[in-house]
């Protein structure tokens, strides 16, 4: 399966909360919900710099990124293990910014103060090397 594949796109298009799991120095995993902007190729995520996620991120990119949810239809999931890479402030950065401010209007500008990400912010992709799905019709 991959991030690419429209059922995949479908189903973590219809999610506000994914949980990043990331690992601790002594190796225990930490799981964490987060707002997440999912793309054809990556996983895109935002946080406070001095966070112990991005310290563990920084030390450690290898990640676990999980959505489910049961309804009527079943169970249905996302999970993508990879690695995660910060970007840089630019054009790109930016652009998904904007994507994050629309997805999460109003309440992201409300916690930024702005419609500009904060200079206290990082923003990371994670990029996949396993996507496993469930439930999901495509």
């Amino acid at each position: 399966m991959r991030l690419s594949d429209p059922a995949v796109q479908a189903y973590l298009g219809t999610k506000d909360v994914a949980v990043l799991a990331t690992l601790r120095p002594d190796g225990a995993p930490v799981a964490t919900p987060m707002w997440f902007l999912p793309t054809t190729d990556a996983v895109f995520m935002i946080s406070v710099a001095d966070t112990h996620k991005v310290a563990h991120l920084r030390r450690d990119p290898r990640v676990s990124v999980a959505a489910e949810s049961t309804g009527p239809e079943g169970i249905r999931g996302v999970v993508v293990q990879g690695r995660a890479e910060f970007l840089a402030d630019g054009p790109e950065r930016r652009d998904l910014a904007a994507r994050f401010l629309a997805k999460y209007d109003p309440r992201l500008e409300r916690l930024w103060g702005a419609r500009a990400m904060p200079a206290d912010r990082v923003m990371f992709r994670i990029a996949p090397e396993r996507v496993r799905g469930w439930g999901l019709s495509g």
